[in-house]
């Protein structure tokens, strides 16, 4: 299934970036391997596929201990307590969901790995991250503390047409372009999931989070 699932992705994606007038190439999939069985990331693995996102501590661990190929990257998607940083830091290449300044602080000072400051958009109560009204403050706080910041990353409200995401992604995007004019090395807008991939590469995104469509 990962094999089949993840062609058809590929696929998808290189007509979304045609959609959009871009190169096939500059938009990276990151494949959810939250929950999935080993043997799943080998078959994803086996057919080109190198990023892969986890959203547990516990999970990476595992992962870690795997007999699974080194040159996996790992990125980390989910929600991080701050007394996690030190694993997470060590074994992922990249944060997607740093969502508050208290996790700034101790993830400076524990590593040395790049971040995505993860963005509120909706501002749902249920949901972490930064307002869009606080975008440049946010940065520069960051910044100062010494992270590595190399792009942004947001999940829309919920909603069973893609196309409800489309503003969303649209506001994403123009944080991105902002940060790219304020800050050397910011070069990912990571957004879009299962269901809305495709959009958020019509909108701009450089990485896109897709788990289901590959696994199931």
């Amino acid at each position: 299934m990962a094999r089949l699932g993840l062609a058809d992705v590929q696929r998808r994606m290189g007509e979304a970036c045609d959609r959009a007038g871009i190169r096939r190439g500059d938009v990276q999939l990151v494949a959810v391997s939250k929950q999935r069985p080993d043997a799943a990331v080998r078959a994803a693995y086996d057919q080109g596929q190198r990023l892969f996102g986890e959203n547990r501590e516990q999970a990476l661990r595992q992962r870690m201990a795997s007999d699974l190929p080194e040159d996996i990257s790992w990125h980390f998607i989910g929600p991080l307590q701050s007394r996690k940083v030190p694993f997470v830091g060590a074994h992922v290449d990249l944060l997607h969901s740093l969502d508050r300044v208290s996790l700034g602080e101790k993830w400076a000072a524990r590593t040395t790995t790049p971040v995505l400051i993860e963005f509120n958009l909706a501002g749902e109560p249920q949901k972490a991250g930064f307002t869009p009204g606080a975008a440049d403050e946010v940065l520069d706080t960051l910044v100062d503390l010494g992270l590595r910041v190399r792009g942004v990353m947001a999940i829309p409200p919920l909603a069973s047409d893609p196309e409800a995401s489309r503003p969303w992604f649209a506001d994403l995007r123009k944080i991105f372009d902002r940060y790219q004019e304020r800050q050397p090395g910011i070069d990912v807008c990571s957004m879009g999931m299962t269901n809305d991939f495709e959009v958020a590469i019509e909108e701009g995104a450089t990485m896109v989070r897709v788990g289901r469509a590959i696994f199931d």
